[in-house]
């Protein structure tokens, strides 16, 4: 790649082993574009209070995960049918499911 940016599929085993190296567990649920597909991750813990973090480009150059949505608790499906439609314009799309104890402490060690 000429932007110097790992493939998608490398910085997703990475962010897979990060989660498990903080006693979290994490896994695809939706795989994308092999090599450039846009990687979005979604936190949560124990299964609750989901937040999508999406790698959006920084003034500075870097490319950083930034909160895109948050679960409403009062409609649950909300959420789920915003990563459908993002699936549906997306066919490159990478979507992660991270739990893990402190979501922000956990994007905030992701790579830019």
């Amino acid at each position: 790649m000429s932007d110097g940016r790992l493939p998608a599929h490398l910085e997703v085993a990475a962010i897979l082993r990060l989660a498990e190296s903080q006693g979290g567990f994490a896994t695809v649920i939706e795989k994308g574009e092999r090599d450039a597909g846009t990687i979005l991750v979604v936190t949560m813990f124990r299964g609750e209070n989901a937040v999508l973090f999406e790698r959006m480009p920084q003034s500075d150059g870097t490319r950083a995960f930034v909160l895109a949505k948050s679960q409403d608790t009062e409609n649950q499906m909300e959420f789920s049918e915003y990563l459908e439609r993002r699936k549906r314009q997306d066919g490159d799309i990478w979507i992660l499911e991270v739990d893990v104890a402190d979501a922000e402490r956990f994007v905030a060690s992701l790579p830019r």
